[in-house]
């Protein structure tokens, strides 16, 4: 095992299968930051979404995509050029990672790829031991979906976080206030509404317990661009989020967001009332 992977496998503490392959998960993340930035990436597009904040802010729940945009709209944008460069980081520390970009079947601005890795060979890469791999499903593949949004909505604020392991390097991200109005944005605005992405509301506790203030101006732009809505005040936002939350399934968000948390009894005190309380929480600027 590279000196380096085996250091940043030290922050966790691996007993279960389960462990060891979000471990990977998260190690094979920012292995491909530091790819990105080592072919300019960052240079045009920003990091968001729930890997952000699990990797540069410290949110206590997994996170599996890896979401970035672009600083302003480009339709020629690329995404596969950059799949060599991730090839090539994840060689260099071992792991053998290929990158498949995804054909769109309808116009749109985002542009996804996988990595993707058998994660049976990854796994005895970090010396998981054998009592932990056999329990391995066979030819189990490890799945990580880049997405980049081509045609970002205005109005939002970048900066750099640096990351020091596998080396130290920089990452460029949404500003936190922006970052909080992209996940309302997505909690308000899901389009499948049987699916219940308790994430969402998992990250709204996280947002208003940490950093409760959202650019509202932003989530404007983002409502705007996605055809709900024209305007927002802080009394449409207020109003729109309790309405979600009277409309939302509790059960169904808590069994979505269970096995992305180390304990889930965290997940009991949610409630439609407890939800309620967080709103006027909720600092906007």
């Amino acid at each position: 095992m590279h000196e380096a992977i085996r250091q940043m496998l030290e922050k966790y503490d691996c007993r279960r299968l389960e462990d060891y392959v979000q471990a990977l998960r998260e190690i094979l993340q920012e292995i491909a930051l530091l790819g990105l930035w080592r072919s300019k990436f960052f240079e045009r597009a920003a990091f968001y979404g729930g890997t952000s904040l699990r990797i540069l802010h410290g949110l206590d729940r997994f996170s599996e995509d890896m979401d970035f945009s672009l600083l302003s709209s480009k339709k020629k944008f690329n995404l596969g050029r950059y799949g060599d460069a991730l090839q090539r980081e994840m060689r260099a520390y071992g792991f053998d990672v290929w990158t498949e970009t995804k054909s769109k079947r309808t116009t749109s601005a985002i542009q996804s790829a996988f990595l993707k890795a058998n994660t049976l060979k990854q796994l005895l890469i970090i010396e998981a031991g054998e009592e932990i791999v056999r329990e391995l499903p066979r030819g189990q593949q490890v799945k990580i979906k880049v997405e980049v949004d081509t045609d970002p909505p205005g109005g939002f604020e970048t900066e750099i976080a640096y990351l020091l392991q596998p080396i130290p390097f920089s990452v460029r991200v949404y500003t936190l206030p922006d970052l909080f109005a992209g996940k309302m944005h997505a909690l308000l605005c899901r389009k499948w509404k049987q699916r219940v992405k308790g994430r969402d509301w998992y990250d709204l506790i996280w947002y208003v317990t940490h950093h409760p203030t959202l650019h509202l101006s932003h989530l404007e732009q983002r409502l705007r661009q996605s055809g709900d809505r024209d305007v927002i005040t802080p009394q449409v936002f207020r109003k729109d989020l309790h309405d979600a939350i009277d409309a939302l399934d509790v059960d169904q968000a808590k069994r979505d967001i269970e096995p992305f948390v180390k304990n889930p009894e965290t997940l009991d005190v949610w409630s439609h009332t407890f939800f309620h309380t967080l709103v006027n929480r909720i600092q906007l600027i």
